[in-house]
């Protein structure tokens, strides 16, 4: 997939996965983005896999609530 289509992938994981609001999961993952967390997915193809969008969908579900976050 894509690198937007990956981005948009764990965005809908993390509304999924984890109840989070379709705008709050965005701002996640633009943090996320904003913090290089994605650099190696936009120079590694093989890194934007569904498998791997569920992991980082809990790692930055997981950094976000521990940062006080609110849910949906």
């Amino acid at each position: 997939m894509t690198y937007e289509e990956y981005l948009d992938e764990v965005t809908t994981l993390i509304t999924e996965k984890y109840d989070v609001a379709d705008e709050e999961a965005i701002r996640m993952v633009v943090k996320a983005q904003d913090e290089e967390f994605f650099v190696q997915h936009d120079d590694v193809a093989s890194m934007r896999n569904i498998d791997q969008a569920h992991k980082d969908a809990k790692t930055i579900y997981l950094a976000s609530k521990a940062a006080g976050k609110p849910r949906r």
